[in-house]
């Protein structure tokens, strides 16, 4: 009798393609994760956040760029890892191409939902980690936290949307959480 991981598909990014028109996945280790459409909630937290690093990185004129979800990024440069970080920032130009990232982004934000609370605390956690992503950080808005891990220097951060948090990747960019925090009324504590 076989067991069941013996059992289980390795899926890869030809399975991703593959996908009925609508329909949104990430693969980790050859496993395919279902994703849910946004919420407004999220999506209000993306496009502050986006606007903010994307108004940064052009004001300094460098080489990074950012980007937002749905972006593919084949997180090993292999066909068994693709995810779509709700925000990542790519630093080395040669990673990137029309379909997508090859490697590790030097930064990447996902922000919590109900549906994904597991995936964006344990298991990307530590496929970013192994890739060689620099920096993570982990948006709740339900728990009004942003949990920050700088994977180069080992710091770890833990802040509220009342905060202003640094991003380890520069030197001089605060996010300004406590205004996205009004925005969404959920500020402070």
């Amino acid at each position: 009798m076989a067991s069941a991981s013996a059992r289980e598909k390795v899926y890869t990014i030809e399975d991703i393609y593959e996908l009925p028109d609508g329909s949104r996945a990430e693969l980790i280790d050859g496993r395919m994760y279902g994703m849910a459409p946004p919420g407004r909630m999220r999506q209000t937290i993306a496009r502050e956040l986006f606007t903010s690093i994307n108004s940064y990185i052009r004001s300094k004129g460098g080489s990074c760029e950012a980007f937002f979800a749905p972006f593919a990024v084949f997180l090993n440069a292999d066909d068994k890892n693709y995810v779509e970080p709700d925000i990542c920032v790519i630093c080395d130009p040669a990673k990137l191409t029309d379909k997508g990232c090859f490697g590790a982004p030097d930064w990447i934000i996902e922000i919590v939902s109900p549906s994904s609370r597991r995936m964006d605390y344990y298991t990307k956690l530590f496929k970013y980690r192994a890739a060689g992503v620099r920096e993570y950080w982990i948006v709740d808005p339900e728990k009004n936290r942003i949990l920050v891990y700088c994977f180069e220097s080992e710091d770890t951060g833990d802040y509220t949307f009342g905060d202003s948090v640094k991003a380890g990747i520069y030197e001089d960019l605060h996010i300004h959480f406590q205004d996205i925090g009004k925005l969404l009324g959920c500020e402070g504590t």
